[in-house]
């Protein structure tokens, strides 16, 4: 199995002027630092949670469809879209599945593609990576991403802007009396079984 970002997002989920707010700063001289920090942030909320918050272009590739035409659990969530499902077929030719030929399940998490009704995955030839998945994931806009996910997100900023050098763990931070912290994250996670 492969995860591919094709394009990625427009924008991140937090602007820095609201970072900025949130930390109490009003001038300029560490806006890199912040930027750099909301993506680092960002990106380790969304390893966290499974999830892409502002719209993302991805290719999941896999070996194989599913057997017995079981579903295509997709690993970035939510889903808006799947672009294409392409897969090499037994004489080694790059096919496209027609849209009528699968079904996606957008509203469960994670995502599910299975064969539409009457319909059977096609084989494929035995190679690693003959089935690649594009879609798009994502809330859409900063502003669609939930506020949860937001104040986490800030919160990580702040310490991370606090604590700029590794700390030894026998230090205590501020960040260990907010137990609720982490917790912002979970109802956001994509569980998989």
């Amino acid at each position: 199995m492969s995860l591919q970002q094709i394009t990625i997002a427009s924008e991140e989920p937090v602007p820095l002027a609201e970072a900025k707010l949130h930390l109490r700063i009003d001038s300029n001289e560490d806006d890199a630092l912040i930027a750099t920090l909301i993506g680092a942030a960002r990106q380790s909320a969304e390893m966290l949670t499974g999830q892409q918050f502002v719209t993302a272009r991805w290719q999941y590739g896999i070996d194989h469809f599913p057997a017995m035409d079981q579903p295509i659990h997709l690993p970035k969530n939510p889903v808006q879209s799947v672009i294409t499902i392409k897969y090499l077929d037994l004489s080694g030719s790059l096919q496209s599945l027609d849209i009528e030929d699968y079904l996606v399940d957008k509203s469960s998490q994670p995502a599910r593609v299975a064969p539409s009704f009457g319909k059977n995955w096609p084989s494929t030839l035995a190679q690693l990576g003959a089935v690649s998945v594009t879609f798009d994931a994502g809330y859409g806009l900063a502003v669609d991403v939930p506020a949860g996910i937001k104040a986490w997100i800030k919160l990580r900023v702040g310490s991370l802007y606090a604590c700029r050098e590794e700390l030894s763990t026998s230090i205590r931070t501020d960040t260990d009396t907010l137990l609720f912290f982490n917790g912002l994250l979970d109802p956001y996670r994509v569980v998989t079984l």
